[in-house]
């Protein structure tokens, strides 16, 4: 099982991540390859799901946060000291510590572009 130190380094891990796939300009030319992409077929069903899954900071917070604690658990070799269910609670931990701090940045963006 992680420890909160581990938590805490992987949530941070997992809101940067996500802010870089959702929001940084330097993935703009692969988010707007996959707009255009999408553009040319907008009744598609496939390609709308792509499109929310990478402008929502909360689908793609989830899966950037369980690649970095799975990563982290093969790395450290503790996939495999506990059952397999504590790793999934770990998921919902990391992936929704780096929701709130997304949810905190928001908010503190909102408040000083007032």
């Amino acid at each position: 099982m992680i420890s909160i130190p581990e938590l805490v380094v992987l949530a941070a891990a997992g809101y940067r991540g996500t802010q870089l796939a959702v929001h940084d300009t330097i993935l703009d030319p692969a988010r707007n390859t996959v707009f255009d992409w999408q553009s040319r077929n907008p009744d598609s069903r496939a390609r709308t799901f792509v499109i929310t899954l990478i402008s929502c900071v909360y689908c793609t917070g989830w899966w950037i946060s369980g690649a970095l604690l799975a990563a982290w658990l093969l790395a450290s070799g503790q996939m495999d000291k506990v059952p397999f269910l504590v790793h999934g609670i770990e998921w919902f931990a990391v992936a929704g510590a780096a929701v709130f701090l997304n949810r905190v940045d928001d908010t503190l963006g909102e408040v000083v572009n007032r």
